[in-house]
């Protein structure tokens, strides 16, 4: 048994040979589709879409077409990473709510970190250079 579980790995690596492989993208695809799914014994309607996404999903991953994966997978990284760093900036005022205050660059839009309790200060952005007077 256990010959037969190593030559089907290595068959499986061989197949996968010059194929796209499972990223951040397929898995999300697979989760959202696994989730509708259940839904779906509740709501029938729900059944398409997730049978649809769940193909999507299985299709990425056995692509050969890599650079069309990538470049799909660079959309979604850059998507979810304006939600992910707003989470991420989120957990950063709550974690420093005691000792600094966040602001915003009104030039480039950069959030910036002063420690309180200085009274008014000059801050100066360190991306573009904009100086603001600010209340700490």
């Amino acid at each position: 048994m256990k010959r037969w579980f190593q030559n089907f790995s290595y068959k499986m690596q061989r197949f996968m040979i010059g194929r796209y492989g499972f990223d951040e993208l397929s898995r999300m695809l697979n989760l959202v589709s696994l989730g509708l799914l259940v839904l779906s014994l509740f709501v029938p309607f729900i059944y398409f879409p997730a049978l649809f996404l769940m193909i999507w999903g299985i299709y990425r991953t056995y692509s050969k077409k890599i650079e069309k994966r990538r470049k799909e997978r660079e959309i979604y990284l850059r998507m979810t990473g304006k939600i992910k760093g707003w989470f991420v900036r989120q957990k950063n005022i709550f974690r420093d709510r005691k000792t600094h205050r966040y602001y915003k660059c009104t030039g480039c839009q950069t959030y910036l970190r002063v420690p309180k309790g200085k009274g008014k200060i000059l801050v100066t952005c360190p991306k573009c250079g904009t100086k603001m007077t600010k209340t700490t």
